[in-house]
């Protein structure tokens, strides 16, 4: 099978390539990338030769439209993912996630070309803490940032490709990913690398926002278990039953790393932040047959951890970058 994957050198999208090289080698994968600050060209250094890569951006047709031309599959992994830029500036939200959708779905419907578009549960807004629901794929979308509503919006697009013009198309909106070569902007890779320089952890707000943690294996597992086994037309929720608030993650880290669990700061929370995510994947278990392998939240994390220890010269680069930018946006609370 000939595989474009959109997005392939970020964190998921480069976990898929390696993931489905290491269970499916007679895949022939092109990688479709921008290159943005979130994307590591060394992430896919493990399988060079075994991949064709091209820079270039998903809202260029010029560039989008022979790649698809030549593929069975497109799998979208790009997009513009950090809600905190999307906060500072939503243009290049508007710009990868909605533009560059239409752009792809112009593409797969002259060529006939598979696709799965790959989203997140941000879209259907949040739930109260004391809420049983979970999200399940009737949940309404009710975004709450710029990032999860030009998310919401590409999924609609597809949806609408999908009934107007008879797109061959898959979605699926996951919850949080966790693992290994994930951008140090993000919660747990960032929280991971404060410890191993030196640096107070920081926590949003009162540490009680709730996210739905799954291994980034697991989430890629999935969606080969969608593309191959899933109804065309059809949305699916990848999820593990990882439901973990934010203070806890980051005492986790910290106990892990051996050191005392309160040694982290509150900051000011981030304008309309999500109280709580919950993915109720049983659709993609009962119809499909998938289940997630890692189901030990702490063991996994464990993992993660190593892998950041081992692998200082994949993020120390960008590291202070990172912290520089966090520097004059967030305040320690008293």
């Amino acid at each position: 099978m000939r595989v474009l994957v959109t997005g392939g050198a970020g964190f998921i999208g480069a976990n898929f390539v390696l993931r489905t090289l290491e269970t499916r080698p007679d895949a022939q994968i092109t990688v479709l990338d921008k290159f943005t600050y979130a994307a590591n060209p060394h992430t896919l250094e493990p399988v060079a030769g075994r991949v064709t890569v091209v820079r270039g951006d998903i809202g260029d047709a010029a560039v989008v439209d022979p790649l698809v031309a030549e593929s069975d599959l497109v799998v979208n992994f790009a997009a513009e993912s950090h809600n905190d830029n999307s906060l500072r500036d939503p243009s290049s939200f508007v710009t990868t996630n909605l533009v560059g959708t239409y752009t792809l779905l112009e593409s797969v419907r002259r060529h006939d070309t598979r696709l799965h578009h790959i989203s997140t549960d941000e879209v259907y807004g949040d739930l109260a803490l004391d809420d049983p629901a979970r999200f399940t794929e009737e949940t309404a979308y009710n975004p709450s940032s710029p990032y999860s509503s030009t998310k919401a919006g590409s999924d609609l697009l597809v949806r609408a490709w999908v009934r107007s013009f008879g797109v061959r198309a898959t979605i699926s909106n996951c919850s949080n990913n966790y693992g290994p070569y994930q951008h140090v902007e993000k919660l747990i890779p960032r929280q991971i690398t404060n410890v191993l320089t030196g640096i107070r952890p920081k926590v949003y707000g009162d540490g009680r926002n709730v996210r739905d943690w799954i291994h980034v294996d697991d989430h890629n597992d999935a969606v080969w278990t969608i593309i191959e086994r899933g109804e065309l037309g059809e949305t699916y929720l990848i999820g593990a039953d990882g439901e973990v608030d934010n203070r806890t993650v980051v005492e986790t880290i910290l106990r892990q790393l051996g050191q005392p669990a309160d040694a982290f700061d509150f900051v000011t929370d981030r304008p309309g932040h999500d109280r709580r995510y919950a993915i109720d994947s049983t659709r993609l278990r009962t119809e499909l047959g998938w289940s997630p392998r890692y189901t030990d939240f702490d063991a996994g994390l464990a993992a993660t951890v190593d892998w950041y220890r081992n692998h200082r010269d994949w993020w120390e680069p960008v590291k202070a970058g990172v912290e520089a930018s966090y520097a004059t946006t967030q305040r320690v609370l008293n």
